[in-house]
């Protein structure tokens, strides 16, 4: 098999191109109103650098994904104000659900979420939103702008049925937003053995999902902007994760806030897997419907 490193994954012409690939892959190397740790804006790169060292077998579902084709879209590069790269985000995010793709975005910080939320509510008209997340990112504005890192969600939360797990930092300011029968904070979900079944049944039939890798514990995932303790763990989240694709339909995803280290390559490496792990579980369903 003939890899080239200028696909996903590296993966073989045959399977790159736009034209036949079910899946894009949309990189937005954005890092303009992130407020403690940056480099979120070489978090794709470094993803996809560790994507081409991925053995594209998975051996859970006995798949390789690539199969179905993944296209690698050039970044969206815009950034020369949140405003202005949340209207590009959207208008790329909608341009590929225009054409039928399944389509997934890298960050980035957390504000590309935005623009993807946008495009995929101009298709689904009931659509949940599952935040996989530290922080709440609910507030209104921040520094100015609705387009912050700090009101990832807040839009979402407004125009889509937004599930908020793995919550364990917030400004106070952020309560009176929250719905709070829709949020699994960290500290309760270990408590709660339902916690997984009980977001399931909150959700629509159509789930959206957005992932920050400072979700997972920094034990996991050491390499995000705002790095919190108590977070998730690999397999429970894989599990969480392998429930909503049974019991929903998972129109598309996005794994933002990466801030790779060189010295610590381990993420970069979880980010890749993790968007594989999805693609996998997702295509399998889709697949076996189509069989």
């Amino acid at each position: 098999m003939e890899l080239n490193p200028n696909n996903f994954a590296g993966i073989p012409d045959e399977f790159a191109g736009e034209e036949h690939a079910q899946i894009v892959v949309v990189p937005v190397p954005y890092d303009g109103t992130s407020s403690w740790g940056k480099g979120a804006d070489k978090g794709p790169e470094a993803m996809l650098e560790a994507a081409r060292n991925m053995e594209l077998y998975d051996i859970e579902t006995d798949t390789e994904v690539y199969q179905n084709g993944i296209f690698l879209s050039d970044p969206v590069s815009e950034n020369s104000s949140p405003e202005a790269m949340t209207d590009a985000v959207h208008n790329r995010i909608g341009h590929f659900l225009k054409k039928g793709k399944f389509v997934t975005m890298i960050g980035g910080e957390h504000s590309v979420t935005i623009g993807a939320v946008r495009a995929f509510l101009d298709k689904y008209e009931k659509l949940t939103v599952l935040q996989i997340d530290a922080h709440a990112d609910l507030r209104e504005s921040y520094e100015g702008s609705i387009c912050n890192h700090a009101c990832a969600v807040h839009e979402a939360n407004k125009r889509a049925n937004l599930i908020q797990v793995g919550i364990r930092s917030m400004d106070i300011s952020e309560k009176k937003w929250m719905k709070r029968e829709n949020v699994f904070f960290a500290h309760e979900m270990p408590k709660n053995p339902m916690w997984m079944d009980e977001a399931i049944e909150r959700m629509t039939r159509d789930v959206y999902i957005t992932i920050d890798l400072d979700a997972f514990d920094p034990s996991v995932v050491p390499s995000t902007g705002t790095p919190e303790p108590g977070g998730m763990r690999w397999n429970d989240t894989l599990k969480f994760i392998k429930k909503v694709n049974k019991r929903r339909n998972i129109v598309g995803f996005d794994i933002v806030e990466l801030s790779p280290n060189p010295a610590e390559r381990s993420s970069d490496f979880l980010m890749a897997k993790l968007h594989y792990k999805m693609l996998s579980y997702i295509f399998k369903k889709k697949n076996k419907k189509n069989d």
